[in-house]
């Protein structure tokens, strides 16, 4: 059975292909030009510098033998690195990926042992006259430096469960919910939030039930939360701190369900005193509503499937 792609790992997917088609025809010129200066350190920097003028994004260089141990220098923009000469990079992870029978092998992301950032590793395979396979040559490159697309890839909206701590799990049966300050008031506060996101701009609200507070993020500072105490958050007042703004058309959550789903979470809070809601949080932009019980078992919903879902279905041991 196939499994789907998420949007996130077909956008990596569509980047590789992307760096492999850039990238193949370069590693397979220098191939060419290598083999020619193979058993000659000094004339073998020479081709790799003379193919890595072509390469702007490429960051090091190099000739591996068919043990995978360097047999020129390293070679960069700003010059010859000669310490790795005699490297053995058998162990390398780029290394550990290559297939024989790929002439070219691009490697998965890996963090650098140097600067311990994202790198990718190019391989490609060296050839006699004879065709047997005298080594390779190595490229690397810094992810930051690569001329890639990078679209932001597009959350696929689905229900998504995440198993929590075993320690907590483990325990859950031993505790019992005693009401917050905010569970005596969550009228009130449920009240102000849905007239915070309805008419004044809000798009993302967290509630923590038990510790008194709530985070909300506004359309006019969206980099910067706000974190509301009980007393705000009980105090209509509030609302006068908030700009009004028109409920925004792209949202993928209608206005009208703003409250249906605020009551749904108040519901979760108090419908059981052992499994219970812990935290709740809804984006209208997403149209994502995300749970987190007193298991420590964690939801992220659509709301249309949050709103559908029958009660019987929370209130047992499913959502742990």
């Amino acid at each position: 059975m196939s499994v789907k792609q998420s949007s996130l790992q077909q956008s990596v997917a569509h980047q590789r292909e992307v760096l492999i088609t850039m990238l193949a025809d370069p590693m397979k010129r220098a191939a060419k030009a290598c083999v020619k200066a193979w058993d000659d350190r000094e004339k073998l920097n020479h081709a790799i510098g003379e193919i890595l003028h072509t390469m702007p994004y490429c960051k090091y260089m190099y000739a591996l033998d068919k043990n995978a141990v360097q047999i020129s220098d390293n070679l960069s923009h700003e010059g010859v690195l000669t310490r790795h000469f005699a490297r053995n990079r058998s162990e390398r992870p780029y290394i550990q990926e290559v297939l024989l029978e790929n002439e070219f092998t691009l490697s998965s992301a890996y963090m650098s042992l140097r600067e311990k950032r994202p790198s990718l590793t190019a391989i490609q395979l060296v050839h006699d006259d004879d065709k047997n396979i005298i080594g390779f040559i190595g490229a690397d490159f810094d992810l930051r430096a690569l001329p890639l697309t990078r679209d932001l890839y597009v959350e696929t909206p689905e229900w998504t469960q995440i198993k929590g701590d075993p320690s907590i799990r483990g325990n859950v049966f031993a505790q019992t919910r005693v009401d917050s300050d905010m569970d005596r008031q969550i009228d009130t506060v449920m009240s102000v939030i849905e007239e915070l996101i309805v008419e004044h701009g809000v798009f993302h609200a967290k509630f923590h039930f038990s510790s008194n507070r709530s985070v909300v993020w506004h359309f006019d500072d969206p980099f910067r939360y706000r974190l509301l105490s009980l007393d705000v958050l009980t105090d209509p007042n509030s609302c006068l701190a908030y700009p009004n703004r028109e409920y925004p058309k792209d949202a993928a959550i209608p206005k009208s369900q703003i409250r249906p789903i605020l009551d749904s979470l108040k519901q979760l809070r108090f419908m059981d005193d052992t499994l219970y809601l812990r935290s709740g949080a809804l984006n209208i932009f997403n149209g994502i509503i995300s749970l987190n019980f007193s298991c420590d078992g964690s939801h992220y919903i659509p709301h249309d499937e949050f709103l559908n879902k029958e009660h019987s279905f929370w209130s047992s041991g499913e959502k742990c």
